[in-house]
Order: C-alpha cells, then sequence, then structure tokens
C-alpha cells in the first residue's frame, strides 16, 4: 500500500495561499523572495524521491506553467535546471473537471477524486504525495492521508485557502521530524495514528 502525503508551504496563519491566490510569500526571505537554497534542494530531494504526485487544478496551472521549461529559462540555476528535469520526470495524475488535455508525464482524472485516490493507494508502488489544499481537502476528510508537512513561513496573511479543512472528527498525529531553514522557515512532519 502506498503512503499519501499532504506537503506544501503554509504560511504562520495556516494558509497555502494569501487572498486571490497570492503565494508571494512563500520565499523564505520575505515577499516576493525564492526559498533559500537548501530548502529548495529539500523540496528537489522530495520530488525525485516522489512515486506518484497528485495535483488540483490550481497548483497543476501554477507548476505546469513554469516547471516545464525553467531549465531552459536564461539563468537556471543548476538546482533550477535539476527540479525541472525531477519535475518532468515524476509521474502525475492531475484531477480536474475543467481541464481537457495533459503534458508532462501526468494523466487527467475527471472522476471522483476520492475514489481514484483510494485505488491508487491501494497499489504497490512508491510513495505519492498530494498537492493542492481542495484536492488534499477531500484526501483529508476521507482519511486517506498518511502524512502531513507543513513547512512553515513566517508570515501572516490574515486570509486565503486554508492548509487545514473543517474535519468531522479529530486526527491524531505524531511529529516524526522537526527542522529549521534559512529565513525562520520551519518543517515539521506528522504522521497519522492509524
Amino acid at each position: 500500500m502506498r503512503k499519501l502525503t499532504f506537503a506544501m508551504n503554509v504560511t504562520l496563519d495556516g494558509y497555502t495561499a494569501a487572498p486571490g491566490d497570492d503565494l508571494g510569500w512563500s520565499g523564505s526571505e520575505g515577499p516576493d523572495s525564492s526559498p533559500s537554497d537548501e530548502l529548495f534542494q529539500w523540496w528537489s530531494d522530495r520530488v525525485a524521491a516522489t512515486g506518484l504526485s497528485l495535483y488540483g487544478r490550481k497548483l497543476w496551472a501554477a507548476m505546469s506553467s513554469h516547471w516545464p521549461t525553467a531549465d531552459q529559462q536564461p539563468g537556471a540555476t543548476p538546482a533550477v535546471v535539476e527540479y525541472a528535469r525531477r519535475w518532468r520526470d515524476m509521474p502525475k495524475v492531475l484531477f480536474s473537471s475543467t481541464t481537457s488535455a495533459v503534458d508532462w508525464n501526468t494523466r487527467l482524472v475527471t472522476g471522483d477524486a476520492v475514489t481514484e485516490i483510494t485505488r491508487l493507494k491501494a497499489e504497490d508502488a512508491g510513495p505519492m504525495d498530494i498537492g493542492g489544499a481542495t484536492l488534499a481537502a477531500a484526501a483529508m476528510r476521507a482519511g486517506l492521508i498518511d502524512e502531513y508537512v507543513l513547512v512553515t513561513v513566517p508570515v501572516l496573511v490574515g486570509g486565503g485557502t486554508p492548509f487545514f479543512t473543517a474535519l468531522d472528527s479529530w486526527v491524531n498525529l505524531t511529529l516524526v521530524e522537526n527542522r529549521t531553514f534559512p529565513g525562520g522557515v520551519l518543517l515539521t512532519r506528522y504522521e497519522t495514528r492509524r
């Protein structure tokens, strides 16, 4: 059975995006900055270790508009080149009822996300990551997420898209890792107690 992890950058007040889907806060050195080299490498290594990545429409749009050609941009660093290659090569599933075509090693699912995620989890294959707060909320409510990774950036945005959704019952977690990155960014990783 595959492990499903929900991992995203999050503000200190718990949002994955500020109002208007603004992600300008997500750099470790303040608004409109980039993550530290150390944090960027951590995300790149995570992509390399992921067997399958599950995307909601909004996060897919953001990622697929940049990473397929990021390594071809003037001034692309070796780390960006490596991440772009890893992202393109990683198998992906996009859950969307409005998208009609995908590329870059991606399969489109237009049906029920929870049913498909449940089927994918039952496979004997590598770990899965889920990205996008709306898609993750459906998996969270269904009790499908095995691990939560919060990369907390020390900024308050006051509203937006929350990392966690409203739940019908408590989910008990066990802290399995914490790590500090430059700029006061804190990674915390929790496993769901079953």
